[in-house]
């Protein structure tokens, strides 16, 4: 579609919102925020909400989650006195008032000034870790506290817990340094505890001076994103210095290690891992995991918890070549640190690629990072021109069969997925496009031709999303090749979001109140061509292998208030006929995998996490303590036994891609990239799947 055809399109909607505005106060900003916002929400959302009780109630709960995630300032009879104006948030939304905000706001900067001075009192004298106690370390757990006095022994425990932590993990690293030389100066536990309660002191004494300096508007930002992600969890309010970080971060430039990161519950939470950067190569970063703290190098490390994202940022940022050091909380509650060196984005890295793996069978593999695309029209690199150069290369070389892996991948371009798709069947409907109150949009592929007809195997996990789910799930419909997944579904992303400017809904008279900001809105949905939504429920792979995460939540529905389900009658399709039987191929992957020790530790593994995960209550008592971090270590070790290569994977480059050994450093990146090919045992499995195929 033309730019021109675009803004026709997107015209006579502007036209009806600038019409709407006919009673602002002038100068009256943040009324003129929540009614543009409110507008946009209302005429552009694919699947927009009544501004009622019902929604007043989902605000409220939400609201008072995110201003106080770990229930360390507010009391109940706070919550009592906020929840008289539970149902009358509506009326505040649609008048353009803030009075419940306003009610929020003086509570929270009232029990935000008595905090301070319990953290000072409390850090001033040694803990008791004789004691026998525990703490909640899940906030969600626990209820908010009845008394001031509550509340502070509540901080209490959670200080002890961070100074029994900061013990630990120095008494670890002083016993690695005492194995490499015996020069080393060793801390008793007593003085390992004076040094901790000071670095903690010094911590919250720069939380709180943060907490300070955080004034309305932030506090306003954080109640408009609460209103837009009960409509879903994609659809986001941008303060303007929000909108600057927000397109920094949609043109590539991802922090110097390659993580796209967002606040979560006084956390930071790492969203995606970017293809071709330090994170992605180095391996241990994942999306899902929480930063605790950030160090520069070998020097000591900065709490990030209750840290905004922009100051966040500037600690992780940094020259190319330096060193930053996270210490990070995975999915299943274990703690690591992940070195990893700053550097640029390696384009070339983020492009398809392909090698292939000799055994019983030649199977061609295929990584794709990302559906990425020239956008601008400038003639750049297109990831379904890249896949067909690569299938072309395979076929000269008479491989077997052609495995794609999608893991990780978490999207893109919509119509190369439809182009990519297209190379793998005849002429025929790829996926379903549905705007509000509209019919559902049918995106083909006209093209007759078929550039690869052999045996075909997607390979997915919980982290392919979008436009990964929208190529997986069409050639599972057209059972044209097989999906072989590390999770029970992929992601479960089926939606479609757009940036409005909230300054394009002012009249130009008030233009004095400019820049209000911007709005992400979910304007479409998704849909497979047998007529199901990707939204929620993702595509379920027709062989599931273990992962340690699989039993925890993860991907659309672990978001707040995601879109639901639903779906719409199913295109005109014609399924191919297999040359294989699916349910022999999953029995006898399983009998392999019931022989492989391998996959009895990432069986084993996935237990564990999951009883980890739901074990949040933590001894403040230091032998039991220590003794059960040590346990957690133990077993966590037995993941170590997978990094290792895999007798019999041998991997040979395309001829066509053969690299001079005069470049050094593409040598070494290509020899990188076979080492992790060889350790895969998803792959190794999947390529054992594929030889079963007649």
């Amino acid at each position: 579609m033309t730019k021109t055809k675009k803004l026709l399109l997107i015209l006579p909607i502007a036209i009806l919102i600038l019409g709407s505005f006919t009673y602002f106060i002038q100068g009256d900003k943040e009324q003129a925020i929540d009614e543009t916002l409110l507008q946009n929400l209302k005429m552009l959302h694919y699947a927009p909400l009544e501004i009622n009780d019902a929604l007043s109630e989902k605000i409220f709960k939400l609201y008072i989650k995110r201003m106080d995630a770990g229930k360390k300032f507010l009391i109940q009879p706070d919550i009592d006195e906020l929840k008289k104006m539970e149902h009358s948030i509506d009326e505040d939304i649609n008048n353009g008032s803030f009075q419940f905000f306003d009610k929020s706001l003086e509570l929270i900067n009232s029990r935000i000034d008595e905090a301070k001075l319990y953290y000072k009192e409390l850090l001033d004298k040694p803990f008791d870790f004789a004691k026998d106690e525990t703490v909640e370390l899940d906030a969600d757990k626990l209820l908010f506290s009845k008394t001031k006095e509550e509340l502070k022994d509540a901080w209490r425990k959670s200080l002890k817990y961070q100074v029994l932590e900061k013990i630990n993990e120095k008494m670890q690293s002083q016993e690695k340094a005492k194995e490499k030389s015996d020069t080393v100066k060793i801390k008793s536990k007593e003085e390992l505890e004076v040094d901790a309660r000071k670095k903690l002191m010094k911590t919250y004494d720069d939380y709180f001076k943060r907490l300070n300096e955080f004034k309305r508007n932030d506090r306003l930002s954080i109640y408009f994103n609460v209103i837009t992600s009960i409509f879903d969890p994609h659809t986001e309010y941008f303060a303007p210095k929000d909108k600057a970080q927000f397109d920094a971060t949609m043109s590539g430039q991802f922090f110097g290690i390659g993580a796209q990161l967002q606040e979560k519950d006084d956390y930071i939470k790492v969203t995606n891992i970017i293809p071709g950067t330090p994170s992605y190569r180095q391996g241990q970063l994942k999306e899902g995991d929480y930063i605790l703290k950030v160090a520069q190098g070998s020097s000591e490390s900065v709490d990030v918890a209750n840290m905004r994202l922009d100051d966040v940022v500037q600690l992780i940022r940094g020259k190319k070549g330096t060193e930053v050091r996270l210490t990070v909380k995975k999915p299943d509650g274990s703690v690591i640190i992940i070195p990893l060196i700053r550097d640029v984005v390696v384009m070339e890295e983020t492009y398809a690629q392909s090698v292939i793996i000799k055994g019983k069978k030649n199977i061609g593999y295929i990584k794709l990072p990302s559906f990425y695309a020239d956008f601008n029209g400038n003639g750049g690199p297109s990831c379904s021109r890249d896949m067909k150069k690569e299938i072309l290369k395979l076929k000269d070389e008479n491989v077997d069969g052609i495995i794609i892996d999608l893991r990780y991948n978490g999207g893109g371009s919509l119509n190369d997925v439809v182009d990519m798709t297209g190379l793998f069947i005849d002429k025929g409907p790829i996926v379903q496009v549905k705007q509000r109150g509209g019919y559902p949009q049918m995106l083909e592929d006209r093209d007759p031709s078929i550039t690869y007809s052999g045996p075909l195997t997607l390979m997915v996990n919980s982290n392919s999303a979008s436009a990964s789910e929208i190529m997986a799930a069409a050639i599972q419909d057209y059972k044209r090749g097989l999906i072989v997944g590390t999770s029970p579904t992929t992601y479960g992303k089926g939606t479609v979001q757009r940036v409005y400017e909230l300054d394009d809904a002012l009249p130009p008279s008030m233009s004095g109140l400019k820049p209000l900001g911007s709005v992400k809105v979910t304007t479409q949905k998704f849909y497979r061509i047998n007529g199901g939504a990707t939204q929620l429920r993702g595509v379920t792979p027709d062989i599931i292998l273990p992962d340690p995460y699989s039993l925890l939540d993860q991907g659309e529905k672990e978001q707040d208030y995601p879109m639901t389900w639903d779906e719409i009658p199913a295109a005109k399709y014609q399924p191919l006929k297999p040359a294989y039987d699916i349910n022999k191929l999953k029995k006898k992957s399983e009998e392999r995998r019931e022989n492989n020790p391998g996959f009895g530790i990432l069986e084993a593994a996935a237990k564990r996490y999951k009883k980890q995960k739901d074990s949040t209550i933590v001894s403040l008592n230091f032998d039991k303590y220590v003794a059960e971090q040590k346990r957690y270590k133990a077993e966590s070790k037995k993941m170590e036994e997978l990094d290792k290569e895999i007798p019999g994977m041998e991997v040979d480059a395309l001829k066509a891609d053969v690299v001079l050994a005069s470049d050094t450093v593409k040598v070494k990146k290509v020899k990188d990239w076979y080492k992790l090919i060889k350790k895969d045992i998803y792959l190794n499995e999947t390529i054992s799947i594929m030889n079963d195929m007649k």
